[in-house]
């Protein structure tokens, strides 16, 4: 069985997670996402819990999908979990750059190939962020991430 992982913050899931979730699961035999507190990012918007719970409900049409929450090194979480890839996204060539080098560290500590998978062109602009951001001072993000985390959105920043 083909396990796979897709590591992220997710705070919040937009549409270019939701691409890259859907197209990596036609691969595999179950695809997790893992949700993380980033500790590069200096303030998280939702509590982990929030995430994996919009998480779980804009995926709920995949049968092959589990969502989970990890700390601490990615390949631990993966060997517990007996994945077999990590699978990674990206937007610009910017992104490689980082990419690569966590793609090769993973390997080096683990044995675990990474695949990366382009974002579609109509997402490449986004990262969660931004959508942060956007909605923050009220802009519509409608077109950027499903209805239920747009609710969300509005419900958290009209307090």
């Amino acid at each position: 069985m083909a396990i796979a992982i897709y590591p992220g913050s997710f705070d919040p899931v937009h549409f270019g997670h939701l691409d890259i979730i859907e197209r990596a699961s036609t691969h595999y035999d179950t695809l997790i996402v893992a949700t993380i507190r980033n500790p590069q990012k200096a303030q998280q918007l939702f509590e982990l819990d929030e995430r994996e719970e919009m998480i779980r409900e804009v995926t709920a049409h995949l049968s092959n999908i589990k969502v989970e929450f990890f700390k601490g090194l990615l390949v631990d979480f993966a060997r517990d979990h007996d994945v077999r890839a990590i699978v990674k996204s990206l937007r610009a060539v910017s992104d490689f750059d980082y990419e690569l080098q966590m793609a090769q560290m993973n390997h080096r500590l683990s044995g675990i190939d990474t695949f990366f998978m382009p974002t579609s062109p109509q997402y490449s602009f986004l990262s969660s962020s931004l959508v942060r951001e956007v909605a923050r001072f009220g802009g519509d993000v409608s077109s950027m991430v499903p209805t239920v985390v747009a609710q969300r959105l509005k419900e958290r920043f009209a307090k």
